[in-house]
């Protein structure tokens, strides 16, 4: 398994004893390139943080705002460097940049039709995106009309490639109350036109989700999904306020679920109740290997619990979280994780469907996607190999 060793940047995971033949030939399958082929599901991805650098550089030359490089690769780099060097402050300070060219309905509407179009090109036949309607009234719009406008330009994506979408609203953590809750109500305002679900996001620390109980309650009485920021930057209490206090129906993240596990040589010998609760009740955790690597979630990627989350049969698949910051994309998440944790193309069908199965789209239109899109093509393309 060479195929991804300059990806990864870590010694690639290679077992002491040797597989049946059919195994072999399964890991042999997992390339990049047949990654890029397979229908994927994508869950967790802003959509401040996944913007194409030449579209970038285009709508702050017409706006007069001044970016830090103004050459599609040298900017590139400049938003990867948070992630590069392990700092989760210059990680951060990237989406001012992104942000201060999405203050108008014209860049909103273009940004959100280009990253369907992005994601199609990668195989992804149903996306999740979220973004903080509050974090793009600077130039004058209401959040109602950002909103308007991002639906705008997914739906035009949707019509030109075919790929399925939601869009997730966030509210942030460190914000009034006041105005998660008038995100909350503009979710759900919203859910004839695509809007699927309300999050919380931003810095933990300091900032609990219980502060935004009025909005998760609102949420809550109006038959709404919820998925919430937490166990990225702070311990399981913060898991537990989001499932317990606010009624999360997915986590974002959850790295940090492992301190309520013992664990030894890569399988769990005891786990506590929180941990027990994920489990059983199948609470679905959005997992970001690079991201996570990139913020100091997890030291590397050798060290990440997805692995041990994942044979453990917790439901979790993954997400890019930032494709521009962290420099990557969802077939670049699943090629590393079958390079480094040894996942076969049965692994990355199970991690596709156990996002499909967390959807926050219609029981009717999960079946169809699993059963007429995602089991049929990887049917297809197993006959194709």
């Amino acid at each position: 398994m060479h195929f991804l060793h300059n990806m990864c940047n870590i010694a690639p995971f290679r077992p002491a004893l040797a597989f049946p033949a059919e195994r072999m030939q399964n890991l042999l399958m997992i390339a990049y390139e047949l990654i890029r082929r397979l229908p994927k599901v994508e869950l967790h991805e802003h959509l401040d943080g996944s913007i194409r650098p030449e579209t970038i550089i285009s709508l702050a030359a017409a706006r007069g705002v001044e970016l830090p490089e103004t050459e599609p690769e040298r900017l590139a780099a400049w938003f990867r460097a948070g992630s590069e060097r392990r700092s989760l402050s210059l990680y951060l300070e990237s989406f001012s940049v992104t942000t201060a060219i999405m203050q108008d309905e014209e860049a909103l509407r273009r940004i959100a039709r280009e990253e369907i179009e992005d994601l199609a090109s990668d195989g992804v036949v149903y996306a999740e995106i979220r973004f903080a309607p509050s974090l793009h009234t600077r130039g004058g719009l209401t959040i109602d009309q950002v909103v308007r406008a991002v639906l705008d330009g997914l739906s035009e994506g949707r019509m030109s490639t075919g790929t399925e979408f939601g869009l997730i609203l966030c509210a942030m953590r460190h914000e009034p109350p006041a105005m998660s809750l008038k995100v909350a109500e503009l979710a759900t305002a919203y859910a004839d036109r695509g809007v699927v679900g309300f999050d919380l996001a931003g810095d933990e620390a300091g900032h609990p989700a219980k502060e935004h109980i009025e909005a998760f309650q609102y949420i809550r009485r109006k038959n709404f999904n919820i998925t919430i920021h937490a166990g990225e930057a702070f311990g399981t209490e913060s898991i537990w306020q989001a499932i317990q206090i606010c009624g999360a129906h997915r986590i974002g993240h959850g790295t940090r679920l492992l301190d309520d596990m013992v664990t030894d040589g890569g399988r769990i010998v005891k786990m506590g109740s929180l941990a027990h609760f994920v489990l059983d009740k199948r609470i679905p955790l959005e997992m970001c290997l690079t991201s996570n690597v990139g913020t100091g979630a997890a030291e590397t990627y050798e060290t990440h619990p997805f692995p041990l989350f994942f044979r453990s049969s917790f439901r979790v698949f993954l997400c890019t979280d930032n494709r521009l910051m962290s420099g990557t994309s969802l077939s670049k998440e699943l090629s590393i994780a079958s390079e480094c944790y040894d996942l076969d193309i049965d692994d990355i069908e199970k991690l596709t469907i156990n996002a499909a199965k967390s959807a926050f789209c219609h029981h009717d239109r999960k079946l169809s996607l699993i059963y007429d899109t995602i089991k049929r093509r990887y049917a297809q393309i197993r006959a194709g190999l």
